[in-house]
């Protein structure tokens, strides 16, 4: 017997709570287990209710979404919360600050009832609220309910003990290994925060540039970036035109851009493009490991992580063939175990690693010399 995904909905506005309300009850798996106007009625409301996961508006009077991240903080709540709030489109700054308190991940607020993009919304937020619900149902020692996506994925679950897992042995590929001169990472669902693990503990003296395609809307990648900056050992920025891949510099492609990799004689450069979305996404993990596979082949290093669907595992094949090293973050600390499950059956991952080892992973592999 399961037990639906209980939600706690905090949003000072009636209209976005009942709106919010009828999203959520009306997503198989899910139920409102009550609603505040604030984060001062959410904090007593949370012991009472025990959710499995909240929605959380940013502007609120009395106690906003921020100092309310910071309470629940303090008082060692666990509970995931998703950030849905009209702020986050024009206040990435804000979105990014709630993400370092501990909030699970974000989405923009639809504008009211007769929004257009009401129901890409309702959807997005539903599949988030099961992903981070699930996850937190398993922490409880709860099984969560059944449900599918547009593909079925597996969930977080707890490792009992986290090890480097070698893939099965695969096909004979086009070269061997050579020393790596570029590291490219693709990720979405849960990245966030895995990427905000992995650049605090890469190793300072990396000398390979990293490009990192996550699946982020327009406005909110260079405050992104400028937040893993603030934490990490290298050099974080957004990707622009033209930018040089320099040694320990990691580049972040923008929201809604397409980002490829061009090897120079003096020194590779990314490019980005607003080409149609590939696997419905810009930007795409296919597209920039394409990209790698074509300019820099047996002298790449590429990383498929959390997130729903497939993008990535495909082309992520073009690397591996080609000669180069290829990576997927395991089952157990995915988030949402999709583009790394399709990539790993689809024979194109050598080694699937925890995410408590990726940094170190990455950086061992990066210094070898072959």
């Amino acid at each position: 017997m399961t037990d639906p995904i209980s939600v706690l909905v905090v949003d000072d506005s009636a209209l976005m709570r009942n709106l919010i309300s009828s999203i959520v009850e009306s997503t198989p798996g899910l139920r409102v287990a009550d609603r505040a106007m604030n984060g001062v009625f959410a904090l007593q409301k949370i012991p009472r209710c025990d959710p499995d996961v909240i929605v959380l508006d940013i502007e609120m009077p009395q106690m906003n979404g921020i100092e309310f991240l910071k309470e629940r903080k303090r008082l060692g709540i666990d509970v995931p919360v998703i950030i849905l709030s009209s702020i986050a489109r024009k206040g990435a700054q804000i979105t990014m600050e709630a993400l370092a308190l501990g909030a699970s991940d974000f989405i923009t607020k639809p504008s009211g009832s007769v929004s257009s993009d009401i129901h890409t919304v309702a959807g997005e937020l539903g599949q988030l609220l099961i992903v981070y619900g699930s996850q937190h149902q398993r922490v409880k020692g709860k099984e969560p309910p059944h449900y599918r996506f547009e593909a079925p994925e597996r969930m977080f679950d707890l490792a009992p003990h986290e090890e480097v897992i070698k893939a099965p042995p695969r096909p004979v590929r086009v070269r061997k290994p050579g020393p790596t001169e570029i590291i490219a990472i693709g990720i979405s669902t849960g990245g966030p925060n895995a990427l905000r693990e992995v650049f605090a503990a890469i190793h300072p003296e990396l000398t390979q540039p990293v490009v990192v395609v996550q699946h982020m809307p327009a406005g909110f990648t260079e405050e992104f970036a400028a937040s893993l900056n603030r934490i990490c050992p290298l050099d974080v920025k957004e990707a622009a035109e033209g930018d040089v891949l320099k040694p320990g510099r990691i580049l972040i492609a923008p929201g809604d851009w397409h980002i490829t990799v061009e090897k120079k004689t003096l020194a590779g450069i990314v490019h980005l493009s607003q080409d149609e979305p590939e696997n419905g996404h810009r930007p795409s993990a296919d597209v920039l490991f394409r990209s790698v596979a074509r300019e820099y082949g047996n002298r790449s290093l590429a990383v498929i992580m959390t997130g729903m669907g497939k993008d990535g595992a495909k082309e992520i094949g073009s690397i591996y063939r080609e000669g180069g090293m290829t990576l997927g973050q395991d089952e157990k600390t995915s988030i949402v175990y999709g583009m790394p499950k399709v990539a790993y059956e689809l024979g194109n991952i050598q080694e699937q690693v925890p995410l408590s080892l990726m940094a170190e992973r990455i950086s061992a592999i990066a210094a070898e010399k072959r």
